[in-house]
C-alpha cells in the first residue's frame, strides 16, 4: 500500500514538473516574440512606452469580462490577496518597464538586458539567505554558464559602456523581475490567487501606472497607424498589436504564473532566460536578422546552464521529477549539439 502511494506521489510530481516546464517555456517564448512585434511598431514611430502600455492595457480589457465571471464564482479576493495583486501590477509590471526604459537612456539595450537578467542569480542569493541552505555546486556553475551565455546572445562586443545611473536603473529592473517571480508563487498565508485574476489585476494596475507616468512626462507616448513589415510581408499596424496583446500578454503572463508555481521561483527564473533565445529565433523569422556564431554559442551555454540548475525531485531514489530531469537534459543536450553544429557551419 505504501509503495502504491509513493508511486502515485511520484507520478503527480512528474506531471507537475513536466507541466511546469512546459508552461515556463510557453511564457518565455511568448515574451520573446514581443521584441520582434515591438520592432515593427517602433519602425512606424511608436514609442517603447506606448507599445508596452498598449500590450498590458489591451490584455486587461480582453481579460476583464472573464475575470468578472471568475470573481462571481470564487468570490472577492481577500485583503492579503488584493495587496499581492497591487504589488504585482505596480512592481512586477509597471516599475519593471519604467526601470528598463530609464536604463536604456544611459546604457545599450544589450547591457541593460544583461543586468536585468541577473534576477535569477539574485533569487539564488535570496533563497540562500532566507533558508540558510547553500546552493549546490551544479546550481552555481549553471548560473554562471547561463549568464555568460546571455552575454553572448546579447552580443555585447559593441557599445559596452557602463553609466552608474543606468546601471542603477537596470539593477532596479532586475529587482522588479525578482518580484515578478516571487509574487507569482503561491506561498503565503492566503490561498493562491487564480492566474487569471492575478494577470487581469496586474495588467490593469500596470497600465494605469504607465499611463500616469506618461501623463507626468516621465515616459513619452507616441503611436501611429500605417503598414509595417513582418516576415517580409506588409501588414497593417493592428496585426502586430493584436498578436502582441494576445500572445505576449494574455498568454504569457498566466503561463508564467503557472510555471513559477510548479517549478518554484528560482528554477522558473532560469528557464525564463530562454526568452532571449526565442527572441533571436523570432527576429530571424520575422525580421530577417540572422544570429551569429557567438549568439548560437550563447544559446547553447544558456541551455546547458538551465540543465545544471534543475533541482532534483523531492523523492530519494529516483522520483518522478528526476525522470523528467533526465528526459529534459537529453532534449537540452540535443539542442546544444544542434546549436554547436550551426556555429561550426558558419
Amino acid at each position: 500500500m505504501a509503495t502504491v502511494a509513493r508511486e502515485e506521489a511520484r507520478t503527480v510530481a512528474e506531471r507537475s514538473y513536466a507541466g511546469g516546464l512546459a508552461f515556463a517555456l510557453v511564457s518565455a517564448s511568448s515574451f520573446g516574440l514581443s521584441g520582434s512585434l515591438a520592432r515593427s511598431l517602433l519602425d512606424l514611430g511608436w514609442s517603447p512606452a506606448a507599445v508596452v502600455a498598449t500590450r498590458v492595457g489591451g490584455a486587461f480589457l480582453i481579460l476583464l469580462i472573464p475575470c468578472l465571471v471568475l470573481i462571481r464564482r470564487i468570490g472577492l479576493p481577500t485583503r492579503g490577496q488584493s495587496l499581492r495583486m497591487l504589488a504585482y501590477g505596480v512592481v512586477a509590471i509597471a516599475l519593471a518597464q519604467l526601470c528598463y526604459f530609464s536604463a536604456v537612456q544611459y546604457l545599450s539595450v544589450g547591457v541593460a538586458l544583461l543586468l536585468e537578467f541577473l534576477a535569477p542569480v539574485m533569487l539564488i542569493g535570496w533563497h540562500w539567505a532566507r533558508t540558510h541552505h547553500r546552493p549546490t555546486s551544479s546550481v552555481l556553475v549553471g548560473a554562471g554558464l547561463s549568464i555568460v551565455g546571455l552575454a553572448f546572445v546579447l552580443d555585447l562586443r559593441e557599445g559596452l559602456t557602463l553609466n552608474p545611473i543606468g546601471v542603477a536603473w537596470a539593477l532596479g529592473a532586475a529587482l522588479c523581475l525578482c518580484a515578478y517571480f516571487l509574487l507569482s508563487e503561491d506561498t503565503g498565508s492566503d490561498a493562491p490567487i487564480h492566474p487569471l485574476l492575478l494577470t487581469t489585476a496586474g495588467t490593469g494596475i500596470g497600465a494605469g501606472v504607465l499611463l500616469a507616468a506618461a501623463a507626468a512626462g516621465l515616459l513619452p507616448l507616441a503611436a501611429s497607424g500605417g503598414v509595417t513589415i513582418l516576415a517580409d510581408r506588409p501588414v497593417d499596424w493592428w496585426v502586430p498589436v493584436l498578436v502582441l496583446i494576445l500572445i505576449s500578454a494574455v498568454l504569457a503572463y498566466p503561463a508564467g504564473i503557472v510555471g513559477v508555481r510548479r517549478l518554484g521561483s528560482s528554477l522558473a527564473s532560469f528557464v525564463s532566460l530562454t526568452e532571449v533565445i526565442f527572441a533571436v529565433i523570432f527576429a530571424f523569422v520575422l525580421l530577417g536578422q540572422r544570429p551569429g556564431p557567438m549568439q548560437l554559442l550563447g544559446g547553447a551555454l544558456i541551455l546547458g546552464g538551465i540543465a545544471l540548475v534543475q533541482r532534483p525531485g523531492p523523492y530519494e531514489g529516483g522520483g518522478g521529477a528526476d525522470r523528467v530531469n533526465s528526459r529534459t537534459n537529453a532534449c537540452v543536450k540535443e539542442l546544444i549539439a544542434q546549436l554547436l553544429r550551426a556555429c561550426r557551419s558558419r
